[in-house]
Order: structure tokens, then sequence, then C-alpha cells
């Protein structure tokens, strides 16, 4: 192919060599036997691209039959070599059982396909489509081989008679050191042995109460001070010994990331970088880190549990529900960001369990007093006398009808319309705020706890997508790099252009409501004219038509997620960051009006603007809704129990059903069965892409905002809350441990721009419940009828209801409303709009106050977690400052006069030598350091120069600079006591600061 050379074309054809496959449902194998033949021939040009040999991890052992097997590309597994019976943690290894396989890329080819690269170059689009994906493919192996990765190859064949290629990827310990550094990772300083306890076990251990929630989680992992990592200091890190545990799984599959996602594989200045776009392009079927074996554990298991199984059993299996959670082996495993999830969906879980207790016993309170209802009493009692006006016009043949008929409807309205709803609605509103505060708190206390405090990717890489369809190049001022580029003027036009359409979507969400309304009408009115089902109509078209909104709303959510997801790539954001802000606005926006526009209409809307006799207000010639007798208050926790409850089981119905579905159209997609899924990255491969937190925090908010705005109507929705979140968190459990494939391990300080919705939810809460109260419920009403005519609302029904005007209607009739008999209203329905006000303005003052105390009080950090902040940095900067200045003469960062030289050399000699691989000229290397970076372990390393550690490691790692290096050759006698005193000053300094500190 023109423009290659000989090694590259070698290298495409090695890399997509067919000759060794395997076939499933038989333990035969075809093999190559020439492959065999030129293996060590590969092995060579291997090493050619920059992988050193000298390196153990990719050392042949001599007691392995196969030397070649420890190479790049070792041969082709057969299936006896692959298929034998091991514990299932051996198969997240390389075949040497010694290097851990990080991550995972997965291609598809024909085998005859690939045969010869250049013949292909005169076939078909698809042939000629086929041949730059392989190039691309060569082109991306080649440059990660040169970024220091290890790789193994698996090739299985389909049914399809197509190959498979399973390429596993190691990242060696000089890779993951340098790759650590630059990616700002923390590193253990000292071992913190104070135990981190929740609220409720200090409570309980304080009481003297066992606690049924606690569980001993084998395999903790331990808590530490924690420093920034510098390979230069690597012995001053615990467990810098042990090359193989230094780094957790998660920050090893970090790293491996990091190196995927910026391997260039066509040109940089075109974007054609990372995997995520080659997956994208569908150059790779997949890329995934492994999980950590097979989370089922046998009855007659005996080994230990790896992390994924422990994670099940003492997590994600249903039996677990009423324990806490094991947030550190959690983070340990898909890590920060997928562990503050779950960190925050459980605080809120057990802060919902107040609330839900408390509005229990509200609701219990009201079933107790039902009886004592005055206004119940006389609408059953006295209403048998009272002929109310129709409810639509003559026409449509609706008549006359007693007030006694919806004697049952105004028994069961107390239940939510009591005066322990309005203590409700005030409690739940400091509960909101109270809970977000303590969040910050806990928050706080986890980023300190997880090393995250004050993280922030400045360095956000653009996104795949954007790459690949940004029509410009810019150079980005902070890295100088030449990236795709998109207009910012475009962009913000395109931005106006999809809010258009976001409202277009809004729009008919309120068409949909008002069909909604309609159909409500059209539904009782024959419920009304017969009169053994008049006592129900209001109940049935209320239910009926919530049944019906909750269908619109479902659809209308699935259709404008998608057309949301389609409008924020149509923006053109950069980086993904920006891309899941725009979207998460957009849809929470939607989502918003989509499931609270209709139960805000009841509540606030619904009865208002109906009119009188002889001036009813109507639409298309159907009169306005009006609220029953009793108020709007039931119809509205009608609405909202309907809504509330019937999204909580869709979706746990969709997260179960879901995922299941995927699998097999990914099976599917790779022509495979289950039965003959047989290694991990096999049956990785066959699980679903995992889609991330997005739609999980959605759902919570929105139930958030269910549990909090109207919260006054319905006091029961914290306990349906609270027992739907039982079974969220082992849904999501299972979901991302047994159901999806492993996530890579993202870095997050908190729940982000969710923090800022669940706040300005809390605040909207304050008002809407004060609105609730004031405009929607009787309390009010009640209350000044109480204090300006009857203390025991004897009247108050006759003195609510008004006579219909003179001449409006065929016989005199009532109906509700505060109006004279000329359908004027009255002054005390002034009185009492004054009254509304006053009390809405009086209350979200009020609770606002005391929220801002609350704020004030509650600290966002707590007292103790600053003090460990300060021991932290203490302990990092004792630890690390020493040889710092040290390490920075002997480099020659910082040069010194002649006369210091001999004491730097001496100290840097005490501290074990230097370990950074990028240093060009080490004096003294201790034996150690060579040990560590070239992932040896053991004590019988051999004593090596430095300059030979820095030959080892070279092809692994970046350029490095010249620097300049003191000697011992110039220091005369007097420069030696200058320097022995300039010891001696020091010594006498240091011990002078530990006494004062």
């Amino acid at each position: 192919m023109p423009g290659q050379s000989k090694k590259d074309v070698h290298f495409k054809q090695m890399f997509e060599l067919k000759s060794g496959s395997k076939t499933y449902g038989s333990m035969d194998t075809s093999y190559d036997s020439s492959r065999q033949n030129t293996l060590s021939q590969d092995h060579e040009e291997w090493e050619s691209y920059g992988v050193s040999q000298s390196s153990t991890e990719s050392r042949p052992d001599p007691h392995n039959p196969h030397p070649e097997s420890s190479g790049i590309f070792p041969r082709e597994s057969s299936a006896h070599n692959t298929h034998h019976s091991v514990h299932s943690d051996k198969l997240t290894y390389f075949r040497d059982g010694r290097r851990k396989i990080d991550y995972v890329l997965v291609c598809e080819y024909s085998p005859l396909g690939s045969r010869s690269l250049s013949s292909s170059s005169h076939g078909s689009t698809s042939e000629k489509k086929q041949v730059k994906y392989e190039n691309w493919r060569s082109t991306f192996m080649s440059n990660l081989v040169r970024a220091g990765l290890h790789m193994e190859k698996e090739v299985i064949q389909t049914v399809n008679k197509k190959c498979v290629s399973f390429t596993k990827i190691h990242a060696p310990w000089p890779v993951l050191c340098q790759y650590a550094e630059e990616l700002n990772m923390r590193a253990p300083l000292q071992a913190n042995v104070n135990p981190v306890l929740n609220w409720s076990e200090k409570l309980l251990k304080s009481l003297r109460i066992p606690n049924l929630m606690a569980q001993n989680v084998p395999n903790k992992p331990p808590d530490y001070f924690k420093g920034p990592f510098k390979r230069s200091k690597i012995h001053k890190y615990v467990g810098s010994d042990n090359t193989d545990t230094f780094f957790s799984n998660a920050e090893r599959i970090r790293i491996v990331y990091e190196i995927v996602s910026t391997g260039v594989y066509g040109e940089k200045k075109k974007g054609e970088v990372g995997v995520d776009r080659l997956v994208e392009e569908g150059v790779f079927l997949s890329a995934f880190p492994l999980h950590d074996g097979s989370y089922h554990v046998p009855k007659d298991y005996s080994d230990p549990l790896n992390a994924r199984q422990v994670l099940y059993e003492y997590w994600a299996r249903w039996g677990r529900w009423y324990k806490y959670q094991p947030l550190s082996h959690i983070r340990e495993y898909f890590g920060e960001k997928i562990a503050i999830y779950f960190a925050w969906l459980g605080f809120y879980t057990g802060w919902l369990l107040p609330a839900a207790i408390v509005g229990l016993l509200v609701f219990l309170y009201g079933v107790a007093t039902m009886n004592t209802n005055q206004v119940a009493h006389e609408i059953c009692t006295i209403g048998e006398s009272i002929t109310m006006c129709p409810l639509c016009d003559k026409e449509l043949g609706c008549g006359y009808w007693k007030l006694s008929d919806i004697c049952g409807y105004a028994k069961i309205s107390y239940l939510f319309d009591h005066p322990g709803t309005v203590f409700y609605a005030v409690f739940v509103s400091f509960w909101a705020v109270t809970f977000l505060e303590y969040w910050k708190r806990k928050s706080a206390s986890l980023a300190h706890y997880w090393d995250v405090m004050g993280f922030k990717d400045e360095m956000e890489r653009p996104r795949p997508e954007f790459a690949a369809r940004a029509p410009f190049q810019k150079i980005n001022p902070v890295t100088g790099v030449n990236e795709p580029s998109f207009p910012k003027s475009l962009r913000k036009t395109r931005i106006v252009a999809g809010m258009g359409l976001v409202f277009l979507m809004i729009s008919l969400v309120f068409i949909f409501i008002l069909a909604v309304i309609i159909y409500r009408v059209l539904v009782s009115i024959p419920l009304f004219q017969n009169s053994a089902l008049r006592s129900f109509a209001s109940t049935v078209a209320s239910v009926s038509g919530a049944v019906v909104n909750l269908f619109l709303i479902m659809t209308m959510s699935i259709l404008y997620e998608k057309l949301a997801l389609r409008l924020t790539s149509w923006e053109m954001h950069r980086t993904q960051t920006e891309f899941d802000d725009s979207l998460t606005f957009k849809v929470f926006i939607f989502q918003f009006v989509n499931y609270y526009s209709s139960i805000f209409y009841i509540a606030f809307f619904k009865g208002r603007f109906v009119g009188c006799p002889g001036n009813y207000s109507k639409i298309w010639s159907l009169r306005n809704e009006d609220c029953r007798t009793g108020g709007c208050l039931i119809e509205l926790a009608q609405q909202l129990a309907v809504i509330m409850i019937g999204k909580q089981f869709f979706n746990n119905v969709k997260e179960v059903g879901v995922p299941k579905v995927m699998a097999w159209f990914q099976r599917k997609k790779v022509q495979l069965s289950k039965s003959h899924l047989k290694t991990r990255w096999e049956k990785d491969n066959h699980l679903p892409l995992n889609k991330g937190l997005f739609e999980e925090y959605l759902e919570m908010v929105l139930q958030f905002g269910f549990i909090t705005i109207f919260v006054a109507a319905f006091p029961l929705a914290p306990l349906f809350a609270l027992l739907n979140n039982w079974v969220e968190i082992r849904l999501d459990a299972q979901k991302f441990l047994c159901q999806t494939r492993r996530v890579v391990a993202e870095r997050a300080e908190n729940i982000g721009i969710w923090f800022k919705i669940l706040d300005m939810l809390a605040h909207l809460a304050v008002i809407s419940n004060g609105c609730l109260i004031s405009f929607t419920s009787d309390f009010l009403p009640k209350l000044l009828y109480q204090y300006e005519h009857n203390w025991s609302l004897v009247g108050y029904v006759n003195f609510t209801l008004s006579h219909s005007p003179n001449g409006t209607m065929s016989q005199q009739c009532r109906y509700k409303g505060l109006r004279d008999n000329q359908g004027n209203f009255t002054p005390f329905f002034w009185k009492l709009l004054a009254l509304q006000f006053a009390f809405v303005i009086i209350f979200e003052h009020v609770v606002f106050g005391i929220c801002r105390l609350i704020d004030v009080l509650v600290p966002d950090i707590p007292e103790g977690l600053e003090f460990k902040i300060k021991r932290e940095r203490y302990l990092a900067k004792q630890a690390l400052q020493d040889s710092e200045t040290i390490i920075n003469v002997a480099t020659g960062l910082v040069e010194l006069p002649t006369k210091y030289s001999r004491m730097v050399l001496d100290l840097t000699a005490e501290l074990g030598g230097l370990s950074s691989p990028r240093d060009n000229i080490l004096p003294r290397a201790n034996p150690n350091t060579h040990k560590l970076l070239s992932g040896q372990s053991g004590s019988t390393a051999s004593t090596t120069s430095s300059t030979t550690v820095v030959t080892e490691v070279k092809p692994v790692l970046k350029p490095r600079l010249t620097r300049k290096s003191a000697t011992c050759d110039d220091l005369s006698s007097k420069d030696k006591e200058d320097a022995d005193k300039i010891s001696r000053t020091r010594t006498r300094s240091a011990k002078s600061d530990r006494r004062s500190s």
C-alpha cells in the first residue's frame, strides 16, 4: 500500500492473522503450524516498535513450554488452554497468570477479507472501507504498543464463519507510574486508623443498641492519608514494594482508558483519536474493562471471594435491602462517580424514613378523626334538602342533583385535607432544606475520604462525535494542540433553534392536558346521569383521566429523550461535560412540564375560572371543570398517586427487562449463543453497554419533586418513595454489577448539576406548599369562618354554597362559590383572598428565613473533617518536602554552588536514590528503585546502574529532558567543612520545627 513501510505492512498482517481459530461446541481446534515457525521473527518485529524485553512483564518464562506466549501478541490459544476449569479470577489474567487484563478491544472481520491488504484497493466500496478500518486498527495498536502497553489476542469463529478478535491489554508498572503522576492521582502515605461512622452507627453505638444494619464486609479497602503521586518519591508510599496491588483495579482501568482514549489511529488534526471514536465508527465492536470474574458464588465454594462476588453477596442481593451499602467497596470497583451516586441514593433513602413515618402518622390522624368532620357530617345530613345546579348544560343531558349524593366523596376527601396536612407541608419544607444541607456535609466527607476534594477535569478531551463531525481546526490555547473546532456563533444559533423545538414539545404537552380535561368532562357526564353511580362519578373520571395522562406522559417522555439526544448532538458541544449539562437542562425542563403540568393544573387552576349560573366560562361549548364540594385536594392526591406510583412501577419493570433484551440483541450481534460463552471477555462482551447515571438521577430528582412540591395533598408520597428506593438500590446495583459491562472508573467530587436542580425544587416546594394551603385546601376558609362566625364550623357548608341568580335556571339551585344573589363576590371572598395572599407571603418568608438560619448553623464541612484535611496536608508536606529540593538539585532542575554538592549527594543516598525513570543521570541509584520500576518483586534483584534503568523503560516513557548533575570531584576540604556545617544546621532546624509543631 502506498506510503507504508514493509514493517507496517507486516504489522497489519500479523495483527489480522487468522490462522489460529477455534470453534465453539467442540474441543477441536484448527491451528496453522507455520504461525509457530515465524512467531519468534514476529516477536522481534514487536520489539522494533518500542517494547522493551528487559522488563519482567514481557520476559519469557523459563518454565513455559511456549516461550512465545509471553510476547505482546502470543499465538492464538487452543480450546484446551482457554477453556480449562479454573477459578474465574484466573480468566482475568494473561495466559502467564501474572499480567492482569486491564482492558479488552473487540473487532470482527472476515477470514478471507484481510489476506491481501493491497489487492483490495481496487475492490468494492465495502472492501475499501474494510481496508481503511484495518489500517486504522493497525496504526492504533502500534501506537498503544509504543505507549508501553502489553497485549494478547484471542480469536474465535462465529456461526456465520466470521472471526471475532479479543485483544487483551495490560499496563506494566512503569506505564502505571508515569500516567498516575500525569493524572494527578494520589498515593497512600500513612494508614488512618480512625473508623468512619455514619450518624446512625454513632447513635446506636452511644445507646448500646445492636445495629442490625451493620455488616462485616470482607476485603475492606484500607483508609490512608494520601498525597500526590510522584515517581521520584515512590519509596515514600505505603505498599510501593508490591507492584501488583499498589494501584487498585479501578485506578489501572482509569490509566489504561486514558491511554486508549488518546491513542492516534489516523490524522490527529482531523480528530482521529481515541478508542471511543473507533467504536462509534465500527472499527471495533466494543471496548471495555473486565469484571473481576463471576458474581455467582456456588454453595460448595471455598476460595476467597473476588471483588465482584463480595459486592453481590453484601450489596446487590435482595436479602441485603436493610444493610448499609459497602461504599468503599463500590468506590474501589466502580470509581468515585458511581459510588457518589449510590452514596447519595442511600443517604436520600435514609432521610426518607422520618418523612415517611411522619406522613403515615398524619394520614392515620385523618383516619382517626374522620368521624369528627363537621363538613362531611353536614353534607350527609342536610344535603338531602339541598338541590345542586347541573354540572353541564342541559343539552348534554345533565340534571339537578342532591348534595348528599357526594357524601362518601366528602368523607374520603377529609383524609387529605385536614389540619395535619398543613403541619406536614411545613415539616417537609424544612425537611427538604435540611436534607440538602446535611448532604453537603456528607458529600464533603466522602470527597475527602475518597481523595477527590477539589477535583476538576481541566483537560477534558473533545467528544469523539464532535471530533468526527467538526468542520474546522483550531489550536487549543491551553494545550497548544490543533483540535477540531466548531464556531460558537453557529452553536448558539443551533441552541436557540433547539430550544424552539423544546417549547414546541412543551406546547404539545399542554394540548394533551387539555385533551385529558375534555376526557374527564365527557366521562363524568354519563356517570352523573346515573343516580347509582353519581357518588363515584368524580372519582372514576379523575382516576381514569390520571391513567390516560400517565400513558401520554410515558410516551412523550420516551420520544422526547430521543429527540433531546439528537438535538444536543446537533448543537455540537465540544466536551462530554458540556454535552451532559445541555442534555440535562433540556430533558429536565421538558420532564418537569410533562410530569407536573397536570398536577399544577388541578392544584392551582381547576375550579378557579368556572363562573356562575347564567355566566359560565366555556371551552368549545364545554363548561370548565369545577371542584366538588370539599375542594380539589382529593383529586390532586389521586392524580399524584397514579402518576408517581405508576411511573415508579414502569421504571422498575424497564430496569429489569431492558438489560435482558439488550443482552439478547448483543448476543445476536456477535452470532453467539449464551451456552457458548466460556471466557470472561466473551461473557462481558455479551453484556450490554452501561448507559451511565443520567436516567437514574433524573428518576430520583423527579421523585424528589413529587414528595416535596405537592406533599400537602398526598402525605403518603414519601412512604411510597421509600419503598421504591429500597427496590431501586438493589435494581441499580444488579444492573451495574451483573447485567451490564463494567464501566470505566471516573472521578467526581459530588453529584454535579443535579444538586442545583434539587435545591431549586426544594425552594419551589416552599412556595408550592404555601399556595396549596392557601388556595387549594379549605384550611384558610374554615379558619376565617371560625373566626368570624362559628368556631365549631356548624353551618359552614350552607355558608359556602351560593344561590343561583334569579332567572338563570329553570328552578332555584345551589352552587359552590362565595357570591350573592346577583352573582357578585361577597365581602367574605375578598377578606379570604387577602388572607390567602398574606399567608403565602408570611409562610414563604418564615420558612426561607429559618432555612437560611439552618444553612448558617450547619457548616458545609464538619469540624472533624477540617482537622483531618489539615492533618493530611501536614503529613503530605512532611513526607515529601524533605526530598523535594534534594531531588531537584540532583537532577539539575536547581543548581547550587559546588561546595553544597557533597551534602546533596549524601542526603540523596540516604533517601534511597532517585526513582524517576525520566531522569537522565541518577546519582547512586538504589537497586530497589530499579526493581520497582521494572516491575520485579522480591529481594533477589541484582544491582543495576541508573543508566540501565533508563534504557529498559525508555520505549515506554515520553522524551526525557537533559538535566545537569552535580559531581563530587570538585569538592575541596574547605567545601566539605562548609557542607557538614550546613548539614548540622539543617538538622537543628528540623528538630526545632518538630518541637514547635
